[in-house]
């Protein structure tokens, strides 16, 4: 009764853990000895691919190229960062634009995104800068989310695919064996009715046989008594 009590709480909070991927929230970092107001969206994928999608984003849809220090593995942050960089929809100001990269696993990952528009001027969360880049970083979630769904269909495209091809396979060899199989079973019957006929002939050539034995025996005695004939007659 304990653990079906609990179900309902472990439905719930995996439920909420699922409802939290992808959507921006309001966060903070730890940046410069200091705590920073920061966007944090969670990516259902690895470090790389969050790494990879993130820059590639930036730089199609804002012409910002990030530059780094490496992916870390697991439990490890990877800093991105561009200075001085325009982003109009943000503020009218060059910014410096910050973000981290923490993967505590392997299937989850946390973006993390903070901006400056001057030496430690940094965006406060109260500002209507910090929620222009809210809105930037909760874009990103959703393209994240649509590409991340995109290449789930076709992986799964390319699974049916391939294993439509092995039942098709599977299939092909089956009706081949059971080809092989029929006619060897005939080749077998084939085989089975030419040893009974083999018997039969065998059991008459046996027949035959005793037969010519004794005709043999007939012949020798006669071409004998012809020889025992032609050695009187050629006497004196």
């Amino acid at each position: 009764m304990k653990h079906l009590l609990l179900l309902p709480a472990l439905l719930l909070t995996a439920t909420f853990a699922q409802a939290q991927l992808y959507e921006a929230r309001t966060s903070s970092v730890n940046f410069e000895k200091r705590t920073r107001d920061a966007v944090k969206v969670e990516v259902e994928a690895s470090a790389d691919w969050t790494r990879e999608f993130w820059q590639r984003w930036l730089k199609d849809t804002y012409n910002i190229k990030l530059k780094g220090d490496g992916v870390f593995g697991v439990g490890k942050r990877d800093n991105l960062t561009a200075k001085q960089v325009p982003i109009s929809s943000v503020s009218g100001q060059l910014i410096d634009l910050y973000s981290t990269i923490l993967a505590p696993a392997d299937t989850v990952t946390e973006l993390s995104v903070w901006a400056a528009t001057g030496p430690d001027t940094f965006l406060a969360a109260s500002s209507s800068e910090f929620a222009s880049l809210r809105s930037i970083v909760q874009s990103f979630g959703t393209a994240a989310r649509q590409r991340a769904y995109r290449e789930r269909v076709e992986t799964a495209e390319k699974e049916l695919a391939a294993t439509t091809k092995d039942k098709e396979k599977l299939e092909k060899n089956r009706a081949s064996l059971a080809g092989n199989t029929k006619s060897n079973l005939e080749k077998i019957e084939q085989l089975k009715q030419q040893n009974l006929d083999n018997q039969r002939k065998s059991a008459d050539d046996s027949v035959k046989l005793l037969d010519n034995a004794r005709l043999l025996e007939l012949r020798q005695a006669q071409l004998e008594r012809s020889r025992t004939r032609l050695l009187n007659l050629d006497r004196p």
